[in-house]
Formats: C-alpha cells, structure tokens, sequence
C-alpha cells in the first residue's frame, strides 16, 4: 500500500537529490569521534603500557556471539581486507543505558583497508527501510532498540552483505558532559535553528541532570554541552535528517578544534570524561594492538546510504532504497572497488520483497 507523500518529506528528498556533494560531505560525525579519541590517547599515552591499560580500561567494553551477527561466506571471503566497524548513536534517556529499547538515530560504518590504512565511511540514514530478523521490513534504527547491538549489525550485514563483528556506541545525550570539560564550543546557529535548540534544552535537560540555560538568539556563539547536543539533535528544518547529520558533525569538529587549543593535562580530563561513554565490544589489548598504525589512518571519503531512496508513508513515513539490490552493489564498487558487484541471493529476496510492498522499482 503506498502512502502519500507530505511537502516536507518531499522537499528533503529534493534536496538530497539536487546536493549529492553536501550529503555525502557532510557524514563524518563518527568518524571524526573515532579521530578525536586516536589523537587524545596519542596525544596523552607516553609511552607506558600501564598507562595505556588504564586509560582503556576506563571503555565500557561487552562480549557479543559473532555467530548471531549473520556474516554470509560470501562477505567473509570478499572483503577479508577490510575491517568494518559499525559505529552507533543512540537516543536512550539514560546516559548509562546502552541496551535494547534504545534508536540508533546515527548508524555508521567505518571502513578501514587493511592494507592501505584508507578509511572510507559510510553513513546508513536512519529510517531506511530493511528488513530485520524477526520483526520484518522495518526502519534500522529500530533494529538497535529490538536487539541491542547484535541485531543492528545483523540487520546492516544481511542487508548489505557486510563483514562487520564490532561495534562502537555513543550516546549522545551524555557527551553533553564531555563539551562541558572542553568549555563549550563554539557554533553559528542560523535563525531557524533557535526555537528548536530551545525545545530540546529542557528535555536534554532534564535526563542529563545538568542545568542550562535557552539561549537568546541566532549567529556565531558559545554552547555549552546540552544547549550543543539540542543543536545537533534539531531535524525539523530544511534538509530534515540530512541536515542532523551534518549538525552532528558541526559539534564534534567543534568539540576537535577546541581539543587542539587545550594542554596536555585539560586533554588528559577531556579523555577521562569521554571514554566511560564509549561501549563496545572491541577488547583493550585489540585496541593498543592497532596504535602503532593509528597515525597512518587517513580518511578518504565520506558517502551516505542509500544512494537512490523515495519516501513512503505505510503505518508512519520510510526511506526506501531504490531498489536495495542496486544501491547494496553500487556501495561494493564505491567501498570495496568490487566493480559489477552481484549482491547475494539473500540481498535480491530482501529487494524484491521491499519492491512488492512499495511498488517502487528503478
């Protein structure tokens, strides 16, 4: 059954197809975070093991079952030079809870060939239309809060015939905490922005328990931690999910920038107030394995997913791959330069069944 289209859902989708650049540009929010942390633990290591241990042990760290995450032999075979790591923001109202019943609002995978150290990332927008074991054709921002972790890289490496066994997950609400250690960062908020950073403040408010207060109008200015995460949760403008995205980013090049102005010791706070909001099931003996690499890493390019995408409104409003077959073997060619990729059987069953519920085709 397809819905109609609203105005707004349309003038998002005509705006990702006339700004192909700036979509792609701007989708860097985890990745910069993953950046941020590199350079803090390098930045502050010296050169002692202990204290290596010890900072990384600060990390919320979580045992998964790699046979439950659905890597098909075909995946494992193709992309065994690289490593692809599913990197999670989530919406939970609790800045220690990281479990189900939790959105991944930012879902991205960061692509490192091992062999060049090149590292391509892949923003994969929120309310695309997948389908997730168990619960059917769905939005994957739902498959985090169905089943944690496990479920959402599941649901990314049956969809898009991924490799992916780790994760990184942030919580945004709580780095409100960590821009408060940097002393804010600074914005330009445009005009239209204002009253809904407002509305936002008093919620982030209220579950992070840090007070703040509205803030009085548009252009170049301080924010601190929670009036920053209001700013970057806004996704009613022009752009919608687009434009968040590249708002998040806008807080964590902030968040970097001011990072680069602080001593070793204000770093050394900044790195002591971040890590306990990472959970993840990458091991800390893992983590220092790769340091000798870490200055090596370059980014090379940022892309969203799905490339081809039309909105639907079935029981609420989707974004629907047009079709997944060919924006899943377009992502091998961009990724992994598999030129002619053919996605997996399990791929075309997945497309086909999305075709016949939407009747959207190429």
């Amino acid at each position: 059954m397809q819905g109609k289209h609203s105005s707004s859902n349309d003038r998002i989708e005509k705006n990702a197809r006339k700004e192909p650049k700036k979509k792609r540009t701007g989708l860097k929010v985890f990745g910069i975070i993953v950046l941020v942390l590199i350079i803090i633990l390098v930045a502050i290591i010296g050169a002692t093991y202990w204290y290596i241990t010890d900072k990384l042990g600060k990390i919320q760290h979580v045992d998964i079952d790699i046979s439950q995450l659905d890597i098909s032999e075909e995946a494992e075979k193709n992309l065994s030079g690289f490593r692809n790591i599913a990197l999670f923001g989530i919406d939970s109202r609790s800045i220690d809870d990281y479990g189900e019943g939790n959105r991944s609002d930012c879902i991205i995978i960061a692509s490192i060939n091992n062999s060049t150290k090149e590292v391509k990332l892949l923003s994969v927008y929120r309310d695309t239309y997948v389908q997730i074991e168990g619960h059917g054709l769905d939005k994957i921002t739902h498959a985090y809060s169905y089943g944690e972790a496990p479920l959402a890289i599941s649901t990314l490496n049956t969809n898009l015939d991924l490799n992916i066994k780790e994760f990184v997950t942030v919580n945004f609400d709580a780095v409100a905490e960590a821009i408060n250690a940097l002393g804010g960062v600074t914005i330009d908020v445009e005009p239209e922005e204002v009253q809904y950073i407002n509305s936002y403040i008093g919620e982030t408010s209220k579950v992070t328990g840090i007070s703040t207060t509205k803030i009085s109008g548009s252009g170049r200015q301080t924010l601190d931690g929670i009036q920053a995460v209001a700013y970057a949760r806004i996704r009613y403008t022009s752009g919608g999910d687009y434009k968040r995205t590249e708002r998040m980013r806008t807080v964590v090049e902030a968040m970097f920038n001011k990072l680069k102005t602080k001593s070793i010791g204000e770093i050394n706070s900044f790195a002591d107030k971040i890590l306990p909001l990472i959970y993840t099931n990458i091991d800390s003996g893992d983590m220092i394995a790769m340091i000798p690499d870490l200055m090596q890493y370059k980014i090379t390019e940022s892309i969203g997913w799905p490339y081809e995408t039309k909105g639907i409104t079935l029981d609420r409003w989707y974004g629907v791959p047009v079709t997944l077959e060919s924006n899943v073997s377009q992502l091998h060619k961009e990724l992994f330069g598999e030129e002619n990729y053919e996605p997996t059987s399990t791929v075309q069953e997945i497309s086909n069944k999305i075709v016949n519920k939407t009747g959207y085709r190429q």
